[in-house]
């Protein structure tokens, strides 16, 4: 057997998330069915660095998987990049040594978030940024986003229904831009929680509408209580630009 590595990124619209579900699409099992093709019809099982959710984008998402013989890395990339449907790119393929994982081989993540903020809103970014038409306050949420960096229990940014006991997570950075016609969070740390990049936004925006003060972010770190955030903000502006591995 033979591992491989492989960059892919694809746009999230028409899919149920990464992780493979029954009678739903998901990237997962599109790449799982070619690679079984390209196996002569034996199984192939492919592995994520993470699990983004319905509707979230990637340009730097990493996977691995298991091939029975070696094969020419270009060639093998260039087949599942062009069997692959229209909305999966393979960026890269590479060998790597058998022990090596793309989830559990120590890694950083960084995620960009796109709101767009004016009006009337661009119909051509629907799919590919959120939209708060609202008054903000840039200074507020700089303030705010700050106090998200370092070494935090992360409990009151978790929706329910994650089966992750250990909420500890280190955010290395954390910031917002203005951005053509909107702003732009980037968020880089050691990972994420079920839905957590989408409820830090959802509660920065608010601050920055005025609606709950900065230091509400170390209230919700310090009672880790889900209720004193924000809402959650929709999926279709979520990116994951880059996994870095250690």
């Amino acid at each position: 057997m033979s591992r491989y590595k492989a960059i892919i990124a694809y746009d999230g619209t028409l899919f149920a998330g990464f992780q493979r579900q029954s009678r739903t699409r998901t990237i997962q099992e599109e790449l799982e069915i070619t690679l079984t093709k390209i196996n002569n019809n034996h199984p192939i099982t492919v592995q994520g660095a993470g699990r983004t959710d319905k509707g979230v984008h990637a340009y730097g998402q990493v996977i691995h998987f298991d091939f029975p013989y070696l094969k020419n890395i270009e060639k093998l990339r260039f087949a599942l990049d062009t069997q692959t449907p229209e909305d999966i790119s393979v960026k890269s393929v590479e060998i790597v040594p058998n022990d090596w994982h793309a989830r559990f081989t120590p890694h950083e993540k960084t995620y960009e978030f796109y709101v767009q903020i004016t009006k009337p809103r661009n119909p051509f970014k629907r799919y590919y940024s959120s939209y708060f038409p609202y008054k903000l306050e840039l200074k507020r949420i700089e303030k705010a986003i700050q106090y998200l960096e370092g070494t935090h229990d992360f409990t009151g940014f978790t929706a329910s229904g994650s089966s992750v006991m250990e909420k500890i997570r280190t955010i290395y950075e954390a910031k917002v831009q203005l951005y053509e016609d909107g702003l732009l969070f980037t968020f880089r740390g050691d990972g994420f929680l079920y839905k957590q990049i989408r409820i830090m936004v959802g509660t920065l925006l608010k601050i920055g509408n005025s609606r709950l003060e900065p230091t509400q972010i170390l209230k919700i770190l310090e009672e880790k209580n889900r209720s004193l955030t924000g809402p959650t903000a929709h999926p279709e502006g979520l990116f994951l630009k880059e996994v870095k591995y250690i």
